[in-house]
């Protein structure tokens, strides 16, 4: 049995460096922190910033050597789905970026940038991350969580230590603590009739999918010389039927075509061409797909970068290699991370070299390699794989698919999700058509066509009798389905964020995080969205009552900020406005954003009149300088700098007056300089 000592000890070894001197307390045994988050990822990071801002001791433990998840772990195309569900400190964090970047925010960014910008956050709030100790066990006691023992990776022969906590903040992907802890959790997929959904369970649908009649065994049409390398030979159920399988996981790569900052691409060690057969076939089926972008998700980011993600059939994602990740141990989750690590690396050189590759394909591939600026520590190559789902807790509210699509809306919203259901597949296999035996990839699900929606704050508790202390913002209360909505970096840093809120004004009461208040909570987060007390920003959406729309404007329920956006064809003989006002609490300068949403035949410029209450701007901002970039179709435009004062009336009006176009009304935001 291992032995345990106190982490006090720890912290003088870890704080070292950043202090002359060590001295034990008296009674080191009862150092007890007031929030302990578990998992450095982007909302863990959020989470330990934000109770500490609160007034708490605060204690973030990560258990590899990574910061920032996947959001520094090469996914710098952000999954965004509308902007509007972006709120508070995650909101922040991409005006910070933007700040980098010479933008008021920025949605694509290198890795690099994305660390150093959280790295920021936990230095202004004094957090020093406790890197690579991983939780063993939790003692839970009465369905209150007293302490957590964690072992030193990188030396198991140590003692474990001992962590102790008033509350507690699970922001791994993969829920340890949360399960550790004896909490209810759900792996895989629920048949559709458990929450009466259409879209979970077993989907054979046709994205990223192969073609009809791709033949799946060595020898084509003979079963006996067995199946390609990466099919399953397990027998597709029924669609809607449940099972513990989960969605693909694959990393986001990252490469440069600077030669200046490249590293080819060069055979990884145990390469085996072999494992691309099938890929092959694929090139074969579709002669015709000759291009990049019809193999991979090949997004430009700064600096000469990629975010490259998985597109089609056979690309980035190792379908069905990664089902016994959510429950295997340490070194079994390693195994799993290293086979895709192999794959994603072997595919990659395969792209490069192989003869059987298309040439226009090889040819681009080999002006890519490894950005020598990037991931430094870890041969440049990511530490994060893309683990999309792993457990997922079943706590006070499951959120479904009802809640995605509008049918069933929560009161007790701490954050919004905008994103379509997605799920990536989930297995390779051999199905049957027209006599002809092919292989086919199932569990790819993409539906959208919603606007945002209110994620409930019991989604992110465990039942009272599991845990009172626990807030559990990654690996939440979801549906399979409803997770792969919600599921986005930006939405577990804002879920981040209401956790550790949670977790503070419940230490202030003295209550359970099932008994606080969440008009209480409600109220914190939308009155101080940075967690600093500054003063908050005001956001006027055209659905709000203070809008005041005259003339002839039409409703669409798409592709804008918010549920919905405005829109007039101008070219009408009268003037058609849309005024927004807000409501100024606190006197200052306020810098002056109108957001203005893509559409087909948009004016080539857009009147707008800005009052600070007392005189009128005009402003005119043309079409051709709105510059959109990432997963969006909009962008805000700064139309100035006004000095606001509490009971004036100041406004920003949308104007059709001089358009020669469709005219977009859709929000406005006064930003408090900073």
């Amino acid at each position: 049995m291992r032995k345990y000592i106190n982490y006090l000890g720890l912290l003088c070894l870890v704080f070292s460096s950043n202090m002359s001197s060590c001295s034990p307390p008296e009674k080191s045994e009862e150092k007890v922190y007031d929030v302990v988050v578990y998992g450095a990822t982007s909302s863990g990071i959020i989470a330990a910033y934000t109770a500490k801002t609160m007034g708490k001791s605060v204690l973030l433990i990560e258990p590899s050597h990574h910061l920032g998840g996947l959001t520094t772990g090469g996914l710098g195309y952000t999954d965004i789905g509308n902007k509007f569900a972006v709120t508070g400190l995650s909101r922040d964090f991409y005006r910070k970026l933007g700040d980098h970047y010479g933008k008021f925010e920025q949605w694509i960014f290198e890795p690099s940038v994305a660390k150093a910008t959280f790295q920021d956050y936990l230095d202004r709030a004094g957090i020093a991350v406790q890197y690579g100790f991983r939780i063993q066990d939790v003692e839970n006691k009465d369905g209150a969580i007293t302490k957590i023992s964690i072992e030193n990776a990188a030396n198991l022969t140590e003692p474990l230590r001992e962590v102790a906590g008033k509350m507690f903040i699970d922001a791994t992907y993969e829920g340890d603590l949360m399960a550790k802890a004896g909490v209810t959790y759900a792996i895989g997929r629920e048949a559709n009739e458990v929450y009466g959904e259409t879209y979970n369970g077993v989907q054979l649908m046709n994205g990223h999918q192969f073609p009809d009649g791709v033949d799946p065994y060595k020898v084509p049409g003979d079963p006996s010389s067995g199946l390609l390398w990466g099919i399953s030979d397990g027998k597709l159920a029924e669609d809607g039927t449940g099972d513990d399988m989960i969605q693909a996981y694959n990393y986001r790569i990252c490469l440069t075509n600077d030669p200046d900052n490249r590293i080819e691409i060069t055979e990884p060690e145990g390469y085996d061409p072999s494992m691309f057969d099938l890929l092959v076939r694929l090139f074969e089926a579709q002669p015709d797909k000759r291009t990049i972008n019809q193999y991979f998700i090949w997004s430009r980011m700064p600096n000469n970068k990629t975010d490259i993600n998985n597109r089609g059939g056979f690309s980035t994602d190792m379908i069905g290699m990664n089902h016994e990740y959510p429950e295997g141990s340490y070194e079994k989750r390693q195994e799993i991370i290293d086979a895709h690590t192999l794959y994603t690396k072997s595919l990659l050189y395969f792209y490069k070299t192989d003869p059987r590759v298309p040439k226009e394909l090889q040819d681009l591939i080999k002006d890519w390699g490894y950005p020598k600026d990037e991931y430094v520590d870890t041969d440049h190559w990511s530490p994060q794989l893309y683990v999309r789902e792993v457990r997922r807790m079943v706590g006070e509210y499951v959120m479904t698919q009802a809640n995605c699509v509008g049918e069933e809306v929560v009161e007790d919203g701490v954050g919004m999700a905008a994103y379509t259901m997605d799920s990536h597949n989930i297995q390779r296999v051999v199905v049957e058509k027209d006599g002809k035996k092919m292989v086919k990839n199932e569990g790819n699900v993409e539906i959208g066509g919603f606007g945002p929606y209110p994620i409930a704050y019991r989604s992110i508790i465990p039942k009272a009798n599991e845990a009172k202390n626990l807030l559990v913002p990654v690996a939440l209360s979801a549906s399979h389905i409803a997770y792969g909505s919600i599921r986005m970096e930006p939405v577990f840093m804002v879920l981040g964020q209401s956790a550790a809120v949670a977790a503070s004004l419940a230490l202030d009461e003295g209550l359970t995080v099932q008994d606080l208040s969440i008009q209480k909570l409600q109220e914190e987060l939308k009155s101080n969205p940075l967690a600093d007390g500054s003063t908050a920003e005001i956001l006027v959406d055209n659905d709000d009552e203070v809008v005041v729309v005259t003339g002839d404007w039409e409703i669409q329920n798409r592709h804008g900020y918010g549920p919905t956006l405005l829109k007039n064809a101008g070219n009408g003989n009268s003037i058609s406005t849309v005024r927004f006002s807000p409501k100024v609490v606190e006197n200052g300068k306020y810098d002056i954003y109108v957001y203005f949403s893509g559409t087909e035949d948009a004016t080539s410029q857009t009147k707008i009149i800005v009052s600070d209450g007392k005189a009128e701007n005009e402003i005119l901002v043309k079409e051709s300088d709105i510059r959109v970039e990432g997963q969006t179709r909009g962008e805000w435009v700064n139309v100035g700098t006004h000095t606001l004062e509490v009971g004036t009336n100041p406004f920003v009006t949308v104007s059709t007056e001089g358009a020669d176009g469709t005219v977009v009304a859709d929000a406005v935001l006064w930003v408090p300089e900073k």
